[in-house]
Order: structure tokens, then C-alpha cells, then sequence
């Protein structure tokens, strides 16, 4: 058996050598680091695939199993999970415990190399359950637990990125700590992932919204700063989700702001729903969507048969408010498309390809532009989750679709198909819109949005003014009910043919009756949109 060392820099020391357990399920650099850790005289402990690997390179290495007397058991379940092998890891190095491991024949562990097996990365291939249960790992969480703390004497490592700090002469008091604390912070994830997991699959647990909720965050892109220069900010990955805007590829133009990330996001979202909806509409028939957002509010929307025609819809519907805005579109941008943002300064552009010939143009005549590819969304988390100081407000997202209402015309007045397809498109918008919000559509396009206002009857007029002559013959959407019967009156007086919200209110027969006055269509929906 290993006899103990006192000094911790990775030397040998004393009248033994120092020995490192390595155990990883991501092998990236693992033989390299085994080979450089052997030259130094460090002396390998392994199991299974990290043993088979290591010792194939020619890196002479003992199997855990050796030092235990055990063989591993139970289908691998149990290989680790030993005095000889947690004794050594845990023992403080004075002569207490090290008195106490000689007694029992153990020697020190002086490295542990860990990191656990690919849970997560199985369940989002869609395995089986009994697969995803096997892929919980115990041995090693335990492992580096134990190993994290006693960092004083023990190195532990998660990350190949950390093999370097494995190799100095001495590793400072400093860097322990910090590999103790990542340590912590791997096993804190994995657990996070296995929570959320069993918690999904029980029938006694809500799926959504526990008791106690952990939020795992992983930083997965730094910014310059956040919404203002004086606010230092970073973009955050939930888990091991994939998000379309913060996994998307940047082709063209500058790194991505905070505030650019928050736009295309919204954007994008807007996009993709509506995309999948007017396809639907038109049974499966491809359509391109354009959406401009501007401070998280969408300023022009538009469906149209191709990209370029969709995005001078959505440009023209707001000419104002689209300057410095952000732009996502449901189509391949071409250079035609591209060459058609010629004139219009914008901060993003997201869309689901841009041609190689596109993207060059972009980069030369619009440097300053932020060009993305991303992918449609996929397992996007049913969770909202807003800040409060000292907590979170959390809901499931609102993500309830229009084939899940069920429209009531209330009126005498019957929409036409060409207003049924409006006021479908415009509550698309407007559920997407900061409340108050109330939008005016016509023929697949905005052409009048108030968003984010205190009064619904300001909402409205926001965008009856924004509309002006567009108004004629156009539908009307708002995300809540009407209190009274004043955007009626002037949704008529704008020449507003039909509205749909969702009704609910006590002067509901008031407002219809003004509508049956005034020969406009209303629909309610029995579903309210409020998005604060």
C-alpha cells in the first residue's frame, strides 16, 4: 500500500508516492493528463472505461478494485463505495487520521479526477426511464464531494480545462478552494437535473412549479455590461436547456449585447409561433413571417409568400419605431432579402439560414448588424421566471394556442374569412405585446400596435394613431377585456370592421351593444393575455 507524503504540490514526498483516482465519463484529455501526472511519479488509480483507456495508451495504472479487494458489482453500481477508497480521501493529513489509515492498511488519495456520468445528455435523447436511472451517477458525486471537503489535501478536478492546475509544483490555497467550489457547483447541477427530472415523471409532483424550485444556471455568454453601461451583466443558461437566440450562431457583425439578447428572443418567439400557425392556416403550404421588436414589444409583424416581401411589410407598418429594432424571420434571408434591409438601421437579425452570399453582404455593408442562425426551439422550459427583490415570481408560460380557445361571435355581425384570419393573426401579436396592448391588423400585417400602456383606451388610441388610414377595414385584437364600450367607439370611428378579446367584463353587454350599433363583429375568447 501507498505510504503517506506530508506536502501537497504533487511531488513525491515522504516514503511514498502520491496517488490520483481518476474516474471521468468525458475522456477529453484524460490519457494525456494520466501520462503527464505518471512522469511527475504520481502513482493511477481507474475504473472501468477511464482504466481500459489510460491503460491502452501505455499508462500504467491499478484498478480501484485492487485497492478495495472488491471487485466492482451490482452492473457497476458499486465500485467506490469503500473505506480504502473514502479513507484516503478524507483523512485530514496529520497524525490523528493518517495514524488511523495506517492502522487499516489504507493510503492516502491525493487527486481525484471525477466528473459523472452523462445523465443529462440521456434524457435529452429521449432514453427510457430505466436508462435514465442508471445514468445517475453515486460513486462519483460521493467522490467529489469528499474530495472537495478536504481540498485542503486533495485536489479535485471536473474539468479537463483544470488538468493544467493538476501539474504546477504547488497548487495554491487559492486554487483549491476554487476547484472545491466548482466541485460543489458540478454536483449541485447534477442533482438540479435529476430533481427536475423525477419531478416531471411523478404523477404526485407538479411538473412545473415544486415546492422548492432550484434554479441551475450556467453562465453562457458574457456581455459588455447589462441593460445600462453602469450594470454589470452575463447571459445564463437553465440547465442543460438549448436556447435558440443563446445557442444561435453569429455569422455576421458585432458580439451581442444584454438588451439584443432580451429583443431576439422575444422576436424570435413571435416568429416561430406564428410561422407554425399561418402554415397551419394555410394547410401546410410554406409562408414566410417578419417580426420587429423594439424594446421587447413587437413594432411590425407581417406574412407574406417570401422573406423579403415579409420583411418590407413589417418595416412599413412602423418605419418609425423599426429603426435600431431587432428582426426575425421564419425563411432562409437571400441576398436579395438582405439587400432589401438596405436603408433601415438595425441591431439583429435572426433567422433560421442566411446564404453564404447574404452573409458577406451583411458583413460589408452593414458591419455593425448582428446576423444569427438559430434553430427552431426545442424542450424550451415551461417556466416564466420574473425577479423580485430577494425572490422570483414564477408561472408556466403562456403557451396556450388558438386551436385551444373556443371563439364566440357575440355579435349580429359575423366576421368574414379575410377578418377571421386578421383577428387569428393579430391575438397572436398581442398575447406577445406588453400590457395594455391592443393591436390593428389587416391582410397579414400590423398596421396599428399600443403596447405597455396604463389605460386600455390609451393602448387603443396608440394604435389607431399609428394605423391612421390603415384602419379602414381592419381588425382589432386586445390581450384583456374592456372595461367599457370606448374602444369600441373609436375602433369604429377608425373604420375597425371586427375586434376579439377575450369578454369577461361587467359592462360586456354594454360593449356588444355598441358593436351591434356601430355594425362591427366581435369575438371573445374566454382566455385573457396579460404579460407584464
Amino acid at each position: 500500500m501507498t505510504q503517506h507524503g506530508t506536502e501537497l504540490g504533487g511531488q513525491t514526498t515522504g516514503q511514498g508516492r502520491k496517488q490520483a483516482l481518476i474516474s471521468v465519463s468525458d475522456k477529453t484529455g484524460v490519457v494525456e493528463f494520466a501520462r503527464q501526472l505518471e512522469a511527475r511519479g504520481w502513482e493511477i488509480l481507474s475504473t472501468g472505461g477511464t482504466y481500459a483507456s489510460i491503460v491502452a495508451a501505455g499508462v500504467a495504472a491499478r484498478q480501484v478494485s485492487d485497492v478495495t479487494g472488491f471487485p466492482e458489482m451490482l452492473d457497476g453500481r458499486v465500485k467506490t463505495l469503500h473505506p480504502a477508497v473514502h479513507g484516503g480521501i478524507l483523512a485530514r493529513r496529520e497524525p490523528g487520521h493518517l495514524g488511523q489509515l495506517d492502522a487499516h492498511g489504507i493510503g492516502t488519495i491525493d487527486l481525484v479526477c471525477v466528473n459523472l456520468y452523462p445523465f443529462r445528455e440521456t434524457v435529452a435523447r429521449g432514453a427510457a426511464f430505466d436508462e435514465a436511472i442508471e445514468n445517475i451517477d453515486i460513486g462519483g458525486p460521493a467522490m467529489i464531494r469528499s474530495a472537495a471537503k478536504n481540498h485542503a489535501g486533495v485536489l479535485v478536478l471536473v474539468d479537463p480545462a483544470d488538468y493544467p492546475v493538476a501539474l504546477q509544483d504547488d497548487v495554491s490555497a487559492a486554487d483549491r478552494q476554487r476547484l472545491a467550489a466548482k466541485a460543489y457547483r458540478h454536483t449541485s447541477e447534477y442533482d438540479a437535473a435529476i430533481t427536475a427530472y423525477l419531478e416531471g415523471r411523478s404523477d404526485e409532483l407538479p411538473t412545473a412549479l415544486p415546492e422548492t424550485l432550484t434554479l441551475n444556471l450556467s453562465r453562457a455568454a458574457e456581455v459588455r455590461y447589462g441593460e445600462n453601461p453602469h450594470q454589470p451583466g452575463a447571459i445564463y443558461r437553465l440547465g442543460g436547456a438549448v436556447g435558440p437566440v443563446i445557442d444561435a450562431q453569429v455569422v455576421a457583425g458585432k458580439p451581442m449585447s444584454f438588451n439584443n439578447y432580451a429583443d431576439a428572443d422575444a422576436a424570435w418567439a413571435l416568429c416561430q409561433e406564428l410561422a407554425a400557425q399561418e402554415t397551419q392556416a394555410q394547410r401546410g403550404d410554406p409562408v414566410a413571417v417578419c417580426v420587429a421588436v423594439k424594446h421587447a414589444n413587437p413594432c411590425g409583424v407581417a406574412v407574406a409568400d417570401d422573406v423579403r416581401t415579409a420583411w418590407e411589410r413589417a418595416r412599413d407598418a412602423d418605419t418609425l419605431s423599426v429603426f435600431g429594432g431587432v428582426v426575425a424571420v421564419s425563411a432562409p434571408v437571400t441576398l436579395e432579402a438582405a439587400q432589401a434591409t438596405r436603408g433601415t438601421f438595425l441591431e439583429v437579425l435572426i433567422a433560421p439560414e442566411v446564404t453564404p452570399e447574404a452573409a458577406a453582404w451583411f458583413a460589408e455593408k452593414k458591419p455593425d448588424l448582428r446576423v444569427l442562425v438559430a434553430a427552431a426551439p426545442q424542450g424550451v422550459s415551461v417556466l416564466d421566471v420574473r425577479p423580485l427583490t430577494g425572490g422570483f415570481a414564477v408561472q408556466e408560460r403562456d403557451a396556450r394556442p388558438w386551436d385551444d380557445l373556443c371563439p364566440e361571435v357575440v355579435t349580429t355581425r359575423q366576421p368574414t374569412d379575410q377578418e377571421w384570419h386578421d383577428l387569428r393573426f393579430a391575438w397572436t401579436v398581442v398575447k406577445n405585446a406588453r400590457s395594455n396592448a391592443v393591436v390593428l391588423a389587416r391582410g397579414g400585417v400590423t398596421v396599428g400596435l399600443g403596447a405597455g400602456a396604463v389605460s386600455r383606451i390609451w393602448a387603443a388610441e396608440r394604435a389607431v394613431a399609428n394605423a391612421g388610414e390603415r384602419a379602414q377595414g381592419a381588425v382589432l385584437t386586445s390581450e384583456a377585456f374592456f372595461p367599457f364600450d370606448d374602444v369600441v367607439r373609436l375602433a369604429a370611428g377608425a373604420g375597425v370592421t371586427a375586434i376579439l378579446q377575450p369578454g369577461g367584463a361587467k359592462r360586456d353587454p354594454a360593449v356588444i351593444a355598441a358593436c351591434n350599433e356601430l355594425g362591427i363583429s366581435m369575438v371573445f375568447t374566454g382566455s385573457r393575455h396579460f404579460r407584464h
